[in-house]
């Protein structure tokens, strides 16, 4: 009579594979931790520095800057986004243009962005024209010599009423206002050597109105030309700022 083979099955065998797995689960996320750090003592140093330099501005009281550090990845150092000092500016734009100001053909308000500094068409344009009128460029003089004094990048952005537009010149309220936009751009330029890399344009028509087109006072105040200036600015400033120690090398 045959013998029958006694089987043993090994009811153990999937925590073989089941602890391959968990070691490499554990590895990939020891590899993901170590490409995600900083170093800690090196951006410790950096804001150090920059808090002090802008200490000596005094950042403290309102009047300075401040700077966030943002880290853009793993593999390069943490972008600078430096914060300008809007109240000086805000100061300085204020007493420049207090006669435009009183007139109301200028205006100054604060958004989160920055400082927009409204250009009514009633004290810079004709009606249906992007070209400025020739006694308003004194205005730009006094504009210029602020904005050149800091390193702020500026938005040029044309707006208008509701009311449609149709002239031999432009068809639409999206033209105008992107004309006298690019205007503004051209005397910035040409007329206050403002550098174009810090420039920008853009035409709105009608469809960022700051007042109710409903009367002729609110379609008054939303045919404007803003100069946006914004207040954070990526990488290192364009002019040197006081006060602005030297930052830790790489090799520190």
């Amino acid at each position: 009579m045959r013998r029958r083979r006694k089987h043993e099955d090994n009811h153990d065998r999937w925590m073989v594979s089941y602890a391959d797995f968990l070691t490499l689960l554990f590895a990939f996320f020891v590899v993901l931790y170590s490409t995600s750090q900083v170093d800690k003592k090196r951006m410790a140093q950096l804001s150090t520095a920059i808090t002090a330099g802008f200490s000596a501005l005094g950042a403290g009281n309102g009047a300075g800057g401040n700077v966030v550090l943002v880290p853009r990845s793993d593999t390069m150092p943490p972008q600078m986004f430096t914060t300008l000092p809007i109240n000086p500016i805000r100061t300085r734009l204020e007493t420049g243009l207090s006669e435009e100001i009183e007139k109301r053909t200028v205006s100054i308000r604060e958004i989160p962005e920055g400082l927009v500094l409204s250009l009514h068409e009633v004290g810079f344009f004709d009606s249906g024209s992007a070209s400025l009128q020739s006694n308003s460029l004194e205005t730009f003089d006094r504009i210029g010599a602020v904005v050149n004094a800091y390193p702020c990048n500026l938005r040029i952005e044309g707006h208008t009423d509701n009311v449609p537009i149709h002239n031999s010149q432009f068809h639409s309220n999206w033209e105008l206002s992107t004309a006298r936009a690019s205007e503004i751009i051209r005397i910035l330029v040409t007329r206050e050597h403002v550098e174009p890399d810090r420039l920008s344009a853009a035409g709105y028509g009608e469809y960022h109105p700051v007042a109710s087109n409903g009367t002729d006072e609110g379609r008054r105040t939303n045919r404007r030309v803003d100069i946006v200036i914004v207040n954070s600015q990526p990488g290192a400033p364009k002019t040197p700022i006081p006060g602005i120690k030297e930052l830790p090398s790489a090799a520190d």
